[in-house]
């Protein structure tokens, strides 16, 4: 069980009631330092809503929102960029932050992409792109990150880097990650701890127990549990940086 004095954040049946219904009501999960929290459900389940909860960006309606960390980070799902302007990785990383050249690129280093920084953005591929956010987050120091589909857009190995990537985060800063993904594949080896929501938890745990859980093969069918229980058994080895079966 993890420590109190490393609980980053605790809501307690928290909820958002916005254009006369509920986003997403009774939610109750804690975050601790170097753990990886889960969020996963259908479109509009109320994946991001709870995020937005845990960073005080959207005010609960309803229950408790305790933070003990100031120190928060926010990777969102999409970003909107002038891709025609010109644009420098280290520029990006500035923009609306004071952030020295020597936290640039020690969290670009960590990211893999230190050798970036004077690259123009928009020559970037996806995966490159999702690291150089990261980074932005990372630099400055934070002690929770949220994550909001990090992998989007990115290939299949490039999925599996950057899942790497977040563990490697995580342990090497010691920060609390709340990662919002649809992909449980990746889930199923990257994550501690699993909430899955339809407007409400329906079930939560480690990865491999949500499978297994009722709600979530109602939700998402049995074919995916079954393939996933076997995925799970089967990934029995790590990764490189870029995706690949280290050796």
């Amino acid at each position: 069980m993890a420590e109190k004095n490393n609980l980053l954040v605790k809501l307690d049946n928290g909820g958002v009631y916005k254009s006369s219904k509920w986003l997403v009501r009774g939610v109750s999960l804690e975050l601790y330092k170097g753990q990886i929290v889960t969020l996963i459900g259908p479109n509009g389940s109320g994946k991001t809503t709870t995020a937005k909860m845990i960073l005080n960006i959207l005010k609960s309606d309803e229950g408790k929102m305790e933070s003990y960390t100031s120190k928060m980070a926010y990777v969102p799902q999409k970003i909107s960029i002038d891709w025609t302007m010109p644009l420098r990785v280290i520029d990006f990383m500035k923009l609306t932050n004071h952030i020295n050249n020597a936290d640039i690129t020690e969290a670009l280093k960590l990211t893999g992409v230190e050798n970036l920084l004077y690259n123009q953005i928009n020559n970037l591929s996806g995966g490159e792109f999702q690291r150089v956010l990261i980074a932005r987050a990372i630099a400055k120091k934070p002690e929770l990150l949220v994550l909001d589909e990090p992998v989007q857009g990115v290939d299949f190995n490039g999925e599996i880097a950057l899942y790497n990537l977040i563990k490697k985060i995580a342990s090497t800063l010691n920060c609390g990650i709340l990662l919002i993904s649809h992909d449980m594949h990746f889930v199923m080896s990257a994550t501690d701890h699993v909430i899955c929501l339809n407007g409400h938890i329906c079930c939560s745990g480690t990865p491999s127990a949500v499978i297994k859980d009722s709600a979530y093969i109602e939700l998402f069918g049995e074919h995916t549990a079954a393939t996933l229980s076997l995925y799970k058994h089967h990934h029995d080895h790590s990764h490189e940086t870029d995706g690949s079966v280290a050796k």
